[in-house]
């Protein structure tokens, strides 16, 4: 099986509500993203997504996915998709770095993979797990009051985990933690994601103001060397997300103690390929895991999902899906879908969902 052709789409995908990241820092309103659709000489299809939450959150945006896809698709035209290693090194040999242009690409090419073999990716990748992922919110950094809003939309949807932005200002972030726990439900899994909004001192002072809760804290600093300065001061589980993107990354928190959760974003890894070895890693050193598409439609949901199910139910304790946070929807329905806050592995060899192709307009670029 060789890989004849490469068709790329843009496509914006409006966000429901305007979305601030910690301290109000980044606004933005809708994601730019990248659909690649992969054809094969044995009739076979593959669809990828890659999509970044914004332009300004880490070094990724839209443009640089097509640009970078330029680059690679010279060197990947003939090759086996199902040989997702293969495609791997010809793409990190064409392209050093820019993990988030192959993304799409490796998601594409597993697609095929599990297409070929009849088993859905999660499956030929060894796991499956059918456990229902529970899918975590995304409460922008606002008021307590309007925390509390979100939360409750959130929870009329069926959410039972929470991802709730700080970061910015510490006397409103501990009033917002202190409120958010006094009307947190049994069983729900609040994670407080700083998005790298605090300095050293910041982290510190908040962090211990409120270790009397037993809370969690996601990226509360700028810099993996940050975060390790402090870790021996306070005594609350962190969780690593920005500052997790290569496998020695992974190697350096695991060696170090620097987390007890790993952030896993799909897409800012550089797809399941390499975020499979990050998986490894932490269940080497008995460490839990988020997995999460960076932002994008139900593809990039369905692509973590697949990931999820690969990990241990106890070691796994949620799925960030974006689908319920836009406006647009390019697949008409189809693929996993929130039911009771939950994601549910589709039986579909593959991906397991494929978008709506004439609703994502015309081609940017088509390579041959």
């Amino acid at each position: 099986m060789k890989i004849t052709r490469m068709t790329v789409f843009h496509v914006d995908l409006p966000l429901e509500h305007p979305y601030w990241l910690s301290g109000g820092r980044l606004k933005f309103e809708v994601l730019d993203a990248t659909l690649v659709k992969i054809e094969t000489d044995a009739g076979l299809t593959g669809w990828g997504e890659g999509t970044p939450w914004g332009h300004t959150y880490v070094p990724a945006h839209g443009p640089g996915i097509r640009a970078g896809i330029e680059t690679m698709a010279p060197f990947i035209m003939g090759l086996d998709p199902r040989r997702v290693l293969d495609v791997e090194r010809a793409m990190d040999m064409a392209l050093p770095g820019h993990l988030y242009a192959k993304s799409p690409i490796d998601m594409a090419c597993w697609d095929i993979a599990g297409q070929a073999t009849g088993l859905p990716i999660a499956d030929l990748m060894g796991g499956g797990s059918r456990a229902p992922r529970p899918i975590a919110s995304s409460v922008g950094a606002k008021t307590v009051n309007e925390t509390r809003g979100v939360i409750d939309r959130y929870r009329k949807r069926g959410y039972i985990a929470h991802s709730v932005k700080i970061g910015g200002d510490i006397d409103r972030d501990i009033a917002r933690i202190r409120d958010v726990e006094s009307i947190r439900n049994p069983g729900e899994i609040v994670l407080y994601d700083v998005n790298r909004g605090w300095t050293r001192q910041q982290a510190l002072r908040v962090m211990s103001s409120v270790e009397d809760l037993n809370v969690m804290f996601e990226q509360p600093c700028e810099t993996l060397d940050d975060i390790a300065a402090i870790a021996g001061k306070h005594a609350s589980p962190v969780s690593i997300d920005e500052s997790l993107v290569t496998l020695q990354d992974a190697a350096r928190i695991a060696r170090d103690g620097l987390a007890e959760v790993f952030g896993i974003k799909l897409n800012r890894v550089g797809g399941l390929t390499k975020a499979a070895r990050m998986r490894d890693i932490a269940l080497a050193h008995g460490i839990d895991m988020f997995v999460m598409a960076t932002g994008g439609s139900v593809l990039a949901d369905t692509e973590a999902l697949h990931l999820a199910a690969t990990i241990p139910d106890a070691n796994c304790l949620a799925v960030w899906a974006c689908q319920d946070m836009l406006t647009v929807d390019i697949a008409g329905g189809r693929g996993p879908r929130n039911r009771d806050g939950h994601l549910h592995l589709p039986e579909t060899p593959g991906l397991g969902v494929h978008p709506d192709e004439d609703a994502l307009g015309h081609p940017v670029a088509v390579y041959s």
